[in-house]
């Protein structure tokens, strides 16, 4: 069986993102199902493709917002607006579509898509409807969408997030309605696009990578807690509002958090032990240097990858409800609060008693399931998907 894999920004090998790592996470599961895959998107400017014999390049484009021109920002609500497509889509015409069917022409034949996340399908959607497909849902974008609009401090900004989510609402809902199966990445998301039956839909639970982290050296502590993500992301960036807003302040003064990640202009704390460190070289090596985890996902769909990293490398972590949302089991170091003050509490608590545990118990389970979701999800696909479990 041979898979187009149609996504935004194709793999690049530097696992920069969640999103990220859940695309390689995916394309190996497939892969390892025994179906060939060939990836589809755009790269990073300057970053070429990982694997070149196996994808396929449209062009080199930035997608972020938050490093862009307002003369850029302008041009891509401009053209949102008159093409009646998303603003995340819109990023992505930077080639016509007849220019990406003659890509996919090239490099042909297939015998069905996989549409990974929203954006890119929605770009070139008519270009899909020719063969069966899977699509994965990595969030319930039109669910963020709202919660970003609710969160957005002025009113042109909330107008666009309002404007986007009654957009990916409908294009979520052709996309899953044409779909042979659907992928989410957290149970809730199943019903949230009304795919909730097993005939429909299953979760994908994830994995950082194929084996189970290894730890040659024991853990150094230098700081009492560690966060890194993507900041600039708003549902990443409501949660971290969060904590800094809330708990944070009962922190105790010589409390060291570290956070690290692209940050937002304007990012700050008044708290003395908070120290903003920007992109660091190792995002796992950044992790282990800490006691403890704050997992603080508030708002926002799919799953949280940075949760299953922590619980790969059996480290003592505090989460929000939010944050353990696709995951469906939790070591007994993770401390589970949705109430600041016990947040900051739980936080002390665990930098006083550090407890790591075997986390490979976790991946292998992970894995497990993993396999068979993809299993199920490739036998939806008709019979050239159930040629390979003969």
């Amino acid at each position: 069986m041979h898979l187009l894999f149609a996504t935004s920004i194709v793999p690049d090998g530097a696992l920069a993102s969640g999103y990220e790592i859940a695309n390689a996470a995916i394309i190996a599961a497939l892969r390892r199902a025994g179906a060939r895959v060939t990836v589809i998107g755009f790269t990073w400017p300057g970053k070429p493709a990982s694997d070149p014999k196996n994808t396929i390049v449209l062009g080199a484009v930035d997608v972020r917002t938050e490093t862009a021109s307002s003369l850029q920002k302008l041009a891509w609500v401009a053209r949102a607006m008159l093409s009646g497509l998303t603003f995340a889509s819109v990023k992505l015409r930077v080639v016509n579509a007849s220019e990406v069917r003659a890509a996919v022409e090239r490099a042909g034949p297939f015998d069905g898509y996989v549409l990974n996340s929203v954006q890119f399908a929605g770009a070139f959607e008519r270009l899909f409807g020719d063969r069966p497909s899977i699509f994965v849902a990595h969030n319930v974008e039109h669910r963020s969408a709202r919660e970003n609009a609710a969160a957005a401090g002025g009113l042109f900004q909330r107008l666009l997030f309002r404007r986007e989510a009654r957009l990916l609402k409908t294009v979520e809902e052709r996309l899953c309605r044409r779909a042979r199966f659907v992928f989410t990445l957290a149970e809730e998301d199943r019903s949230a696009l009304g795919v909730a039956s097993d005939d429909r839909s299953a979760v994908l639970p994830l994995v950082t990578c194929a084996e189970p982290p290894v730890q040659k050296t024991p853990r150094r502590i230098d700081c009492d807690a560690a966060l890194i993500g993507t900041w600039t992301w708003q549902p990443n960036r409501i949660g971290l509002d969060w904590f800094l807003e809330k708990v944070v302040p009962h922190l105790r003064p010589d409390f060291r958090v570290r956070i690290a990640g692209g940050m937002p202009s304007g990012l700050a704390s008044a708290h003395p032990g908070v120290e903003f460190v920007g992109r660091v070289p190792d995002a796992q090596a950044f992790v282990r240097s800490a006691a403890v985890i704050p997992l603080i996902s508030t708002s926002g769909s799919g799953v949280q990858l940075k949760t299953i990293e922590t619980f790969e490398l059996g480290l003592p972590s505090v989460a929000t409800s939010h944050s353990l949302r696709g995951i469906d089991h939790r070591p007994v170091n993770c401390v589970v609060t949705d109430d600041p003050v016990a947040f900051a509490g739980a936080l002390e608590a665990a930098v006083a008693d550090v407890g790591d545990v075997d986390g490979s118990a976790f991946h292998r389970r992970q894995l497990k399931a993993l396999h068979a979701a993809i299993r199920l999800g490739l036998e939806k696909l008709g019979p050239v998907g159930q040629e390979m479990f003969v």
